[in-house]
């Protein structure tokens, strides 16, 4: 697998059709970009439009299935751009920015799980015909839909003490810690206040979807093809769920699916879904590792720049190695309001909850010894590890799991709904050729 296919699987990336080729010998030959679509106060240009389709080409030939023509994508491919742009665009009104430092520490990471430096990055990018510029332009604006939909989907989901307490004392709860399920889902909508007929003719499609898989078709083709879910272009791809994590009756069904069984269409609020269980995994206990560790912070600010707070973490450092007492300092000196009292104690933490620069510090750190000053989003650190345990699944992480769940359920369900809602109330007007005229 190459780094570009890497990059788009795991950034389902938002990227621009390439700007015209300059130059009189291009000139003559280079066609004109055009719109294919007005959404609200944007365009889609045909450009995107080809570049995005032989995108998800080369990811279905990648999974091994026959490549639909591109006319055949085109429709789907083009419903994805409109969506996308309309969350850019509300991110834009919202105010929401990606910080250089931001943007770099995502494609350090990237370029980390791909087992490379940024200079070997950006040259396999070059090798593989993506710029390090189009790179950080797709990490930058999937960055920004993350954050449009933590402010629009997730902050208004909320879970009560009552539903964890409901949900541990439930059969799906105890089961919690059992199995996992990759799946994959074909959607096929209803309108919102649709008629009986609109319902029918909906079932009737979802039936003829559900038969084609019981004589053999490729799932993750009739997905591209068929499926109205937001994860069609990935062959319906929903990654490892909990039973509990999934509506009724789903949740039941799992648990007497064979791998590469798929379900009969299910009514649902938002259309007719089928699923099909890819691979299972998990069951016995879960240890989990945690860290006792306490820092001291400091921050650049308006009156302290980043030289001078950078040489404050220096000498702060210096004087516990000299024999200065860690927590005093941290109470006079730290700037993290949640330890600073507590003489810069996180007590025992999960080391997968902390910003990967903390935590790979941490994880290097001798016990009882404390770290040359770093660097974070946050600031300039200095910590020692006090202490390193894996401990079994406690009451309080049960309850944790739980609250993971529920939120998780309701988001799936809540981000389809808000993106209905978006796509329903925007204006747009389709310009390809072929296609049906919308506006709204």
């Amino acid at each position: 697998m190459n780094v570009k296919t890497k990059l788009i699987d795991r950034l389902r990336p938002l990227m621009l059709g390439a700007a015209l080729l300059s130059g009189a010998v291009h000139a003559a030959v280079q066609p004109l970009d055009r719109v294919v679509a007005i959404v609200d106060n944007d365009v889609v240009m045909q450009s995107q439009l080809d570049q995005r389709t032989q995108e998800v080409q080369q990811t279905i030939a990648k999974r091994g299935g026959g490549v639909p023509p591109a006319s055949a994508l085109q429709q789907q491919v083009l419903e994805r751009l409109i969506v996308e742009n309309l969350q850019l665009q509300i991110g834009e009104r919202s105010g929401i920015r990606i910080t250089d430092e931001e943007l770099n520490q995502a494609i350090a990471t990237i370029a980390q799980r791909n087992g490379m430096s940024i200079d070997q990055f950006r040259a396999a990018l070059a090798h593989d015909g993506l710029s390090y510029d189009d790179a950080r332009e797709q990490v930058k604006r999937e960055m920004i839909i993350s954050r449009v939909r933590q402010r629009r989907v997730a902050e208004r989901i909320q879970v009560s003490e009552q539903e964890v307490k409901n949900f541990l004392n439930s059969d799906l709860g105890k089961m919690q810690l059992s199995e996992e399920f990759r799946l994959a889902n074909i959607m096929i909508p209803t309108p919102e206040s649709a008629n009986s007929e609109a319902i029918q003719a909906a079932a009737l499609q979802a039936g003829q979807v559900y038969q084609q898989l019981k004589q053999g078709a490729d799932f993750g083709q009739l997905a591209v093809a068929r499926s109205a879910s937001e994860n069609a272009l990935e062959g319906g791809e929903m990654g490892w769920r909990k039973a509990a994590q999934l509506p009724p009756p789903f949740d039941r069904l799992l648990s007497s699916m064979a791998v590469g069984d798929v379900t009969e269409p299910v009514r649902t609020p938002g259309g007719f879904i089928i699923l099909k269980l890819q691979e299972k995994r998990g069951g016995g206990s879960v240890l989990r590792d945690e860290v006792h560790v306490r820092h001291i912070l400091i921050k650049p600010s308006e009156i302290r720049s980043e030289a001078a707070t950078e040489q404050l973490a220096e000498r702060l450092y210096e004087r516990i190695r000299n024999g200065e007492d860690f927590g005093e300092l941290a109470k006079s000196f730290s700037e993290d309001p949640g330890s600073a009292l507590n003489g810069g104690d996180l007590n025992w933490i999960d080391p997968n909850s902390l910003v990967p620069e903390f935590r790979e510090v941490m994880a290097n750190a001798p016990q009882g010894e404390v770290s040359r000053p770093f660097k974070t989003q946050y600031g300039w650190h200095v910590l020692e590890v006090l202490g390193r345990r894996a401990t079994d699944s406690t009451e309080q992480a049960r309850e944790q799991q739980a609250l993971t769940v529920l939120r998780n359920r309701k988001y799936d369900e809540e981000l389809q709904t808000w993106l209905r809602q978006i796509r329903d109330e925007a204006y747009v007007e389709i310009k390809l050729p072929g296609a049906d005229q919308a506006a709204q």
